[in-house]
């Protein structure tokens, strides 16, 4: 496996469109529930034990070659919030397009004529780092890492945090971001052998109802 190819995956600039959204930040930002450092390490630790652990499994579960098709329908059933899903699947398109310029390989291709509109996004990252030569962990630490950075990212922008804050927050969360990757890559080995149904399906009740709220918006700096 090429660590390099782990690098340019998770790689903020990898054009995957994942910059113009704040995975829920932006309204948690508006309801007041983050307003700085502090709001924010308590927001990304309660993201990264839900979305992200969902996120993660499922997509260490595509590394594994379990069917995306049915990944996909897990990942659905696992995201209340019709805005959410819409979000998740234009992201999974945006992630496709550069994965299949990046990593060429018949199963993208395969999943990008199944879902033309866009597969959810943590199902193409598992075939993505699939194609890159990559492990289920590597899916699952791109995963598990993306669903904390995107957010501490948005929040420097939306409150002018402190860069160096925003980053030590996320220093802080990588005990939990080992601990989600070890729990998503286990699930999904067991989803090899006994089904998706086994998969994590844990719930984030304000993020799904922040995202539709969000949705409404008139104006916002990001999509998401």
């Amino acid at each position: 496996m090429s660590r390099a190819a782990l690098l340019v995956l998770a790689d903020g600039r990898f054009p995957a469109g994942g910059y113009a959204h704040s995975g829920g930040a932006e309204a948690a930002v508006g309801a007041g529930r983050i307003t700085g450092a502090v709001d924010l390490e308590e927001f990304c630790r309660g993201r990264l034990h839900t979305a992200g652990l969902v996120s993660a499994s499922l997509a260490a579960a595509a590394a594994l070659g379990v069917d995306p098709v049915e990944l996909d329908r897990a990942a659905d059933a696992r995201t209340p919030s019709p805005a959410l899903r819409v979000v998740a699947r234009k992201l999974g398109r945006q992630l496709m397009r550069a994965a299949r310029a990046t990593w060429p390989s018949p199963e993208l291709d395969a999943l990008a004529r199944e879902f033309p509109k866009g597969a959810h996004q943590p199902v193409v990252l598992g075939l993505t780092a699939r194609a890159a030569g990559l492990g289920a962990e590597d899916a699952a630490y791109c995963a598990a890492y993306e669903s904390v950075s995107g957010p501490a990212s948005a929040v420097v922008r939306l409150l002018s945090l402190d860069p160096f804050d925003a980053t030590g927050v996320l220093a802080r969360m990588s005990p939990g971001v080992d601990l989600v990757v070890d729990q998503a890559v286990e699930a999904a080995r067991e989803a090899v052998a006994g089904g998706i149904g086994v998969l994590p399906a844990a719930s984030a009740p304000l993020l799904e109802v922040g995202a539709q709220a969000h949705a409404a918006w008139a104006v916002r700096l990001f999509a998401s």
